[in-house]
This record gives structure tokens, sequence and C-alpha cells, in this order.
């Protein structure tokens, strides 16, 4: 199983899955800057997307999507605390947040990573993201996570997402609740595991 990244991108929650779960995997890092892979390949001829993550399994399926990705990820190894199982209504949970944190969080995060958006549009996601995360901040001021108990595939997307609010100036720290959140998922040994293998700690 071999799942293309790169170093802090959204790409690190499906690798964080990974550690968890123990399934055996390759790193394969991917340069933004010119689509080439660690060993020279042309990433687009892998995945013409150009998008990291990109997941091959041992069975050659290639899957696309961090939120898909770690879906599978959690299904496959029937690893039932980071996706609830079909009937448990837990599930669907766990699953309108992986939704939200798509839609809503991460979308927001684009104008910041490309080119052609000036102070004042980015200005108008900032106030956005804001507002959003005040929500989430909300969720969890009688809960440590996203179900109240455990680890899921949607706590690890939220981290990884909300870790790029420093690189874009957005202050949360005056969400107390997020706050916490953020730092409970940081000391998690697969989190600790996943950020050390990209170099990003």
């Amino acid at each position: 199983m071999r799942l293309f990244y790169t170093a802090g991108a959204c790409s690190l929650a499906p690798h964080i899955v990974l550690q968890e779960i123990g399934h055996d995997f390759k790193l394969v890092n991917v340069s933004f800057k010119n689509h080439q892979t660690e060993d020279g390949q042309d990433f687009l001829k892998i995945n013409p997307k150009g998008q990291v993550p990109f997941l091959i399994t041992d069975e050659g399926l290639h899957l696309s999507e961090g939120a898909i990705i770690s879906q599978y990820l959690a299904e496959i190894m029937q690893n039932t605390h980071l996706l609830p199982a079909f009937g448990d209504l837990k599930r669907y949970k766990v699953l309108e947040w992986m939704n939200y944190i798509s839609s809503e969080l991460h979308k927001s995060y684009a104008p910041f990573f490309q080119k052609g958006f000036d102070e004042a549009s980015k200005d108008i996601f900032r106030e956005k993201l804001l507002k959003q995360y005040a929500w989430v901040d909300q969720q969890f001021a009688d809960s440590e996570n996203v179900l109240g108990q455990g680890f899921t595939i949607a706590d690890i997307y939220l981290f990884v997402v909300t870790r790029w609010a420093s690189f874009i100036n957005l202050d949360l720290s005056h969400l107390k609740a997020l706050q916490g959140f953020m730092h409970r998922m940081q000391q998690h040994p697969s989190v600790q595991k996943a950020m050390k293998d990209e170099g990003i700690i």
C-alpha cells in the first residue's frame, strides 16, 4: 500500500489513520512545485488530479480524496473506534463531521494556498473560518472530541485542517475547548508518529 503525500498537507489525515490501524504502507513524497515524486516520477501520470493524498492499495485500487481514503482504511481494518460500524447511529455523526470539515472548513482555507486572492478576499475567508470555528468550539464545550469519547477519522481530519490556522494568521486562541482538543490530539501516539515521519515536529 502506497500513500502519496506532501508534508503537513491534508494527506496527513490518512497518514495518521494508517499509523493508527497499524497497516503496512509506504510513504511517497510529492512536491507541490513540480508534481514530481521523491523518486522522480511524474505525479500527474499517477494521479491526473495532481492532488494529495492519493492511495494505491495492494490490490491495485487507486483512491483520491482524503475523507474517502480515511473511511476506506478504517473499514478495511474493521476499526469501529475510528468509524463506527454500519447500523450504529454514531457512524453517521462521524460522517456528518467529515462532510462539514471537507465542504466548509477545508475549502475555506483554499484561497490562502492559491495565487490570485488579494488580502481583502482573504479577510472574508478568515471571518468565515472564525464563525465556523466558533461553532466547532461550542460542540466541544462538554466533549473531548466529535463523539464525546474515543478517537475517530473526523477528529483526525479536524486536527489536520485546524493546524493550518497558524499559517494564515488566524487566531483561534480564544476558543478554549478547541485549543484543548488540538492539544490532546497532538499528544496522541499515532499523530506524533505521522508528524515525525513527515518532518513537521
